[in-house]
């Protein structure tokens, strides 16, 4: 199954992650989980960035999917621009996407993947309305 970014998205946040060398496998290339990795590694900071970094005795962010597209094959070494977007609002959710490029190749798409964030109560583990002013982040 295929996952398809929406043409109606907000751009949010950007970073950069270098390649390691042991993010590669025995096939010399950048191992599949590590996309992952990425992705989970430009949410979490986009998390901190809006202040809402991880907190169990409050409110926040959960993702309940996530999924990766993969175009080509990263390898070391580089460095991968990563570019986070946001859209689709829901009464407790948001979607996120990232993209990967090579910061030496940019405009040419390596991986793409998103997930599904839903808000949560921890100390309740249920669901919440979005904050507006979160809702306003997200929004396209």
């Amino acid at each position: 199954m295929k996952f398809e970014i929406p043409a109606h998205k907000k751009l949010v946040h950007q970073m950069t992650i270098p390649i390691r060398w042991g993010d590669m496998d025995a096939m010399g290339h950048v191992n599949n989980t590590t996309y992952f990795r990425y992705l989970e590694t430009i949410r979490i900071d986009w998390f901190y960035a809006i202040g809402t970094g991880p907190d169990p005795t409050g409110c926040g962010p959960v993702i309940v999917n996530a999924f990766c597209n993969f175009y080509k094959q990263l390898e070391y070494p580089g460095d991968v621009l990563m570019k986070m977007y946001t859209s689709d609002p829901g009464r407790t959710t948001f979607e996120s996407w990232a993209t990967m490029e090579l910061v030496d190749q940019p405009g040419v798409i390596y991986a793409a993947g998103g997930a599904t964030t839903i808000w949560v109560d921890f100390p309740k583990q249920k669901a919440i309305e979005l904050p507006d002013w979160v809702r306003a982040i997200v929004t396209p």
